[in-house]
């Protein structure tokens, strides 16, 4: 069975949240989604769970941080320059805010970050595949 990573999130409009991650590709699975989450699938391995100040309340009584702050970055594998721009561009005119960092353009590599509407910070990279063994992730 292969490993599987599912990211929660906590955003202040779950339907201006929805159409930006829809936007970048994610697709909603309603089968785990109501009024106060959404279930946001990236691939067979990578899923983003929206969650609204109230559900994600009901989780921690740690505080969320300010749209300002990089509690984390995440990064998306992409499948070409052209789909990290248009990745980034996405973003951009979905609410959320692109080049927020500068634009790591390497002979080997090629990333740009951005934001969702709520300041999480995501980038989307092509090439640099990094092969890690299983053994060597332990």
């Amino acid at each position: 069975m292969p490993r599987t990573i599912t990211i929660s999130l906590p955003v202040t409009d779950l339907n201006v949240a929805k159409a930006f991650y829809t936007a970048l590709g994610f697709v909603n699975n309603p089968q785990f989604s109501d009024e106060s989450a959404a279930f946001m699938v990236w691939s067979d391995t990578i899923t983003v769970v929206l969650l609204t100040h109230a559900k994600w309340s009901t989780f921690t009584t740690r505080p969320i941080p300010p749209t300002t702050s990089s509690e984390v970055g995440l990064m998306l594998s992409c499948d070409s320059r052209a789909e990290v721009d248009a990745m980034n561009q996405a973003a951009s005119e979905h609410g959320g805010t692109g080049d927020i960092n500068p634009v790591q353009d390497c002979e080997f590599m090629y990333g740009r970050d951005f934001t969702d509407p709520d300041g999480h910070v995501w980038g989307a990279v092509w090439g640099c595949e990094i092969e890690m063994k299983a053994d060597q992730a332990g």
